[in-house]
């Protein structure tokens, strides 16, 4: 009993002594924000079914009329291209998930845009929106830091194989 308690008082001791001796600071640095600098990127994103969009899993539903089946989560890794001709020059790559999850092909997407080439080589963009005509940028890397903005996109081609999508974005970074 005896022992314990003075295990006790020289626990207590040492800990006061660590109280006492540290301290805490910091200093505080002046903000400087960079400006806000606003980028229009344009090119196309070639899509070939089956081979850069695979479908992961389905859900099984047996009353589904839609062309697109309900509740199905497909894997995008699309090449990006200057233009939409299939040997334009390729500038990145797309790659993410869409949950496609409605009986008129609605879906919501995690996509990213990511570069090799060029001024923006090893930055991306992230995408997590809808896919409706506008998706949110809700992020970037490398060049596209704290991304914000909007991606319009136009149908150029869409077959049983192949899709070709025309891409806008509007991108506000630092």
């Amino acid at each position: 009993m005896r022992g314990t308690s003075v295990l006790s008082w020289i626990l207590i001791i040492c800990l006061s002594q660590v109280a006492v001796r540290s301290q805490y600071y910091s200093y505080t640095l002046p903000y400087h924000p960079r400006p806000p600098k606003v980028t229009n990127l344009h090119f196309f994103m070639h899509e070939h079914t089956g081979v850069t969009a695979v479908v992961l899993t389905q859900a099984n539903i047996t009353s589904n009329n839609s062309s697109v089946p309900f509740a199905t989560l497909v894997a995008v890794n699309d090449p990006l291209r200057t233009g939409p001709e299939p040997d334009s020059e390729v500038i990145g790559n797309v790659q993410g998930i869409s949950l496609l999850a409605g009986s008129n092909a609605s879906s919501t997407q995690y996509i990213e845009f990511g570069f090799n080439t060029g001024k923006f080589n090893g930055s991306s963009l992230s995408v997590f929106s809808r896919g409706e005509p506008g998706l949110a940028v809700v992020g970037g890397r490398g060049r596209f830091m704290m991304a914000t903005g909007t991606a319009l996109f136009n149908p150029i081609l869409i077959n049983a194989t192949n899709v070709i999508m025309e891409f806008n974005f509007t991108v506000v970074h630092y």
